[in-house]
């Protein structure tokens, strides 16, 4: 596998607000359990706290990279060869991509907390879907990696 001219990794990580909300979530367990006294209030805080983060932590995990010749986001792998031009969007055109403009059979790797994306066109006659949306802190790094791993594996 031939790594790509500018290799690109970023982790969509859950913001620093969803920890403290995951603790609350602890305290709120812990408060239901009050009544049944004091271990249960700490397995309540502990267990409550432990599955919230659990679940923000996977919520926050996603990860979009540029690896060989493939465009991996999420679940998604995508050869670059079958993706077209890429589009810096900032926060309002983003937003608009993510309301009114969207297309159904678009491909959207959406993260609320992120407000700049990259909108790729997919340009394989056989893919039915029209365009990838990435949410990306980082869109004109992301968009030069794509273009770069696209000169690459048209040169290879």
């Amino acid at each position: 596998m031939q790594l790509s001219a500018t290799p690109y990794e970023e982790r969509l990580t859950a913001p620093r607000s969803w920890w403290l909300v995951s603790f609350l979530v602890g305290v709120s367990f812990a408060l239901i359990l009050l009544p049944f006294g004091t271990l249960p209030l700490l397995g309540g805080l502990v267990g409550g706290t432990a599955a919230a983060a659990v679940v923000a932590s996977s919520y926050g995990s996603v990860r979009i990279r540029i690896v060989g010749d493939s465009l991996i986001a999420g679940e998604a792998k995508i050869p670059v060869t079958a993706l077209g031009e890429a589009e810096v969007l900032d926060a309002e055109e983003a937003r608009a991509w993510r309301t009114h403009k969207a297309d159904t059979r678009a491909f959207l790797l959406l993260r609320a907390y992120i407000p700049t994306a990259l909108r790729v066109e997919v340009t394989d006659p056989q893919d039915p879907t029209p365009y990838l949306y990435l949410s990306t802190r980082e869109p004109e790094r992301l968009a030069q990696a794509l273009a770069a791993a696209r000169e690459a594996a048209g040169a290879a």
